[in-house]
Parts: C-alpha cells; sequence; structure tokens
C-alpha cells in the first residue's frame, strides 16, 4: 500500500493573484517565498539553506538566486491559485481536501450584532457591547469580535484569557455563536494576555473591529488553545473521509488536527513545528508496516511568522521544515508513494500589515517512482490537490465534492 502526505507549510505564497489588490492594493507586491529569501540573506549573510525544497522544485516555480535552478528528482511541481475568496486557512483547507469553497460567505459582525446578541441571552449568558463599538463582552471574559487575521467578514472569533475563563467555556460560548453565524468559522482561541483584552481592541479593514491577537501575547505566552468551528460542509466529499471509508488510515497533525474533519482519523494537534514534524515521521514510519495511508500536516508557525512580520523567525521555520522534508524523502521510497508540500495562502511578513496576503502557492510533488520532471500548468482551485492525491492512493477522484488530479497535464522541463 503506498503514502501520501501532504504537507502544508502555512501561509507559504509564491506571488500575488492578480486579484491580490481589490482590498488593498499594496497587496499587489506579495510575495511571501521571494521577499522571505531576500530577507533572510541580507540579515543572516547568507542564502537559507533549503536544499530539500531545491529538489522539490521550488526554484523552478518561483526562482530566485538562492534556490536551485534544476533538481534531478523526479517530481512534478506547479503552482495553484487558491480557488476561495480571501486568503483563509480555514477555507484553504477545506478547499484543499476536496471542498467547494468558492462562495464564502462574507459578514463583518457588525450587520449580526442583534442576532448574536439574542442567542447567546438565550443561552443564558450576560452579553454587552464593549465602549459601543461592534462587538460584544460575554460574561465579563468573552469578546466575540470580528477575526482581523483574515481578510474582513471571513471569521469571526470568541477570544478570553484563560485565567478569566476555562477553554471549555469559551469553546461552548463560541458553539452558540457558530449557530447563527453566516461566515465561514468561528473560532475560540483561549491565551494568556500580557493585560486585559480590551487594551487591543482595534479597527480593522472593511469596518472591522476586533481583538489585535498577536499584540496580546498569545502566540508568544505559551498556552494557546485554539477551535475551529467551520461553516456546514459535506465532509463525506472530502479526501480524508474517502480515504477512511476505503479502509486507509488517515492521520491528522498539527492544525489540520483542528480544522479538517474525519471520525477515523487519528489526530495528532501540535503548533510547534518540531513536533509538527515528529508527529508527521512517526505516522509515516508506522505506515510503513504495509498499511500506507493518508497524512495532513500542517506546519503553523510559518503563519504565526507571517502575523507577527517577523522575516527571520519565518525563515528559520522554512529551514526546520526543509530537514523534515529530508528525511520525509528518505522514507517515502516506494512504488506510488507520494509527498505534495503546498500552502493554503500567503502571509508576507514584509508587505507592511498582519493580515494574510492572497498569493499563488506551490504545489511540489515527490513521486519516487517516475521517470522524469513534469511542469505543471497553474492550477485553478486547491482542490486540485486533493484530487492528485486521491488518485495516487488509487481513490475514486470523483467521490470528491470538486477538483481534478494534476499529474499527467504538465510538460517536461526543458
Amino acid at each position: 500500500m503506498s503514502t501520501t502526505v501532504i504537507v502544508v507549510i502555512d501561509g507559504f505564497g509564491v506571488g500575488a493573484m492578480p486579484d491580490a489588490g481589490a482590498l488593498r492594493p499594496g497587496d499587489l507586491t506579495a510575495d511571501t517565498c521571494g521577499h522571505v529569501l531576500d530577507h533572510c540573506r541580507a540579515s543572516l549573510g547568507r542564502p537559507l539553506r533549503l536544499p530539500a525544497l531545491g529538489a522539490l522544485g521550488l526554484g523552478l516555480v518561483h526562482p530566485h538566486p538562492d534556490l536551485a535552478r534544476r533538481t534531478s528528482s523526479p517530481v512534478a511541481v506547479g503552482r495553484a491559485a487558491l480557488g476561495y475568496p480571501g486568503a483563509d486557512t480555514f477555507a484553504g483547507h477545506q478547499t484543499m481536501m476536496g471542498a467547494d469553497f468558492s462562495r464564502v460567505t462574507v459578514a463583518p459582525l457588525a450587520g449580526h450584532l442583534d442576532e448574536v446578541s439574542g442567542a447567546l441571552k438565550s443561552a443564558g449568558h450576560l452579553v454587552e457591547p464593549l465602549r459601543g463599538q461592534p462587538l460584544l463582552v460575554v460574561d465579563g471574559a468573552v469578546l466575540v469580535h470580528d477575526n482581523l487575521e483574515a481578510d474582513p467578514g471571513i471569521n469571526w472569533n470568541a477570544s478570553a484569557r484563560l485565567d478569566d475563563m476555562s477553554f471549555d467555556r469559551i469553546v461552548s460560548i463560541a458553539r452558540t455563536v457558530r449557530a447563527v453565524a453566516p461566515v465561514a468559522r468561528v473560532i475560540a482561541v483561549g491565551g494568556h494576555a500580557d493585560g486585559a483584552l480590551a487594551t487591543y481592541v482595534r479597527d480593522g479593514d472593511g469596518g472591522t473591529v476586533g481583538l489585535d491577537t498577536p499584540a496580546t501575547g498569545f502566540y508568544r505566552n505559551g498556552g494557546l488553545q485554539v477551535r475551529h468551528l467551520g461553516v456546514d460542509l459535506d465532509h463525506t466529499g472530502q479526501l480524508p473521509d474517502i480515504a477512511a471509508r476505503a479502509g486507509l488510515p488517515v492521520t491528522l497533525v498539527g492544525k489540520a488536527a483542528d480544522i479538517l474533519a474525519c471520525e477515523a482519523a487519528v489526530r495528532r494537534p501540535a503548533v510547534a513545528t518540531a513536533e509538527v514534524l515528529e508527529h508527521t515521521l512517526t505516522a509515516v514510519q508506522g505506515g510503513r508496516g504495509g498499511q500506507g495511508g493518508l497524512v495532513v500536516a500542517n506546519v503553523q508557525e510559518s503563519d504565526l511568522a507571517g502575523h507577527q512580520q517577523d522575516t527571520g523567525r519565518y525563515g528559520s521555520v522554512l529551514e526546520q521544515v526543509d530537514v523534515g522534508l529530508t528525511e520525509l524523502m528518505g522514507l517515502l521510497t516506494a512504488p506510488g508513494d507520494r509527498l505534495i508540500v503546498t500552502a493554503d495562502h500567503g502571509n508576507d511578513p514584509t508587505i507592511g500589515h498582519a493580515y494574510h496576503t492572497r498569493e499563488y502557492v506551490p504545489v511540489l510533488i515527490h513521486r519516487p517512482d517516475a521517470a522524469g520532471i513534469e511542469l505543471l500548468p497553474d492550477a485553478a482551485t486547491l482542490a486540485d490537490v486533493a484530487a492528485t492525491a486521491a488518485a495516487a492512493l488509487g481513490l475514486d477522484v470523483a467521490a470528491l465534492t470538486t477538483g481534478a488530479t494534476l499529474l499527467g497535464r504538465g510538460r517536461g522541463a526543458p
């Protein structure tokens, strides 16, 4: 049985999509990959050490002086448009697993305060506005607010300090909000802040108001807990569920364990990159016993570095990921094995804001049984990643809600 591993380097874009400037015109210059490489060379006095990404053909997708221009590995390489509006982790992963997420409802919280407040009060909660602003304080501790880290109106958050309220109670409040929310996801967030959360409330784009989560210290102070409550989807038409129904082991690692649905999956949630890579390698090693299967892993710290506008940290995460990719390629050597390295959106730390950026993402496919290099055309949607993985695993691609396999659509390298 073959093994397919999908490694999502969260926020690793390779250049702005044509409509990237619709909300913020400056985003047309976004290039997460190129700008991180440039900055790190200038600050470190050397290029980033990315031999595995070079062997996987990143330099063919995104030519750059610090990336290998050629590879002798039998890879298939290309890039994908996102296939959903905006630039969002949840929508990106759901699309990448074969969902049709092309019509995400965009709705700032300000237009739904009465509905959300009514639902929370009916559930027995105390609900008050914060200083007359379009966000809600629930039970004196939880802020229900627009998510300022994605494009305006795609997501709402329910955030609280874990010193003030247990994470289970935060999730319960978020579920009540989810029941009436028209947006892609409601995110329950608990962490340890540097001060009162109201201190970190600010205006966002498009009339949104929310918590500046990176500024709170949640990402720095440890103990962060997050639960993603997504819009209703037919998960039976997504890759993990299809693989599980076919009897294949499914392992979800990192943020993928938080946001992807599959009752039969083994879940290994983690934020630290070392832990994500360790869980991924362990899952592959377990599959070498003959069961094969599907592993989907999300490297989140690249996205966090983008939000923090910390280009040096971003580069360090890439080097750490590259070591893990080398180990994975050393394990995935059987005919039919696949390693697919991709991303869910961009997050250019040099762009001047802490939002995601709407960029193409790489699709780098390690295929040890292939005869040569295949240069793939641009995919119209990340759902094509799911279809490519399904075909490699011998699954019915037509069972996916959407997506078409990428392999066989390209041309050989010159």
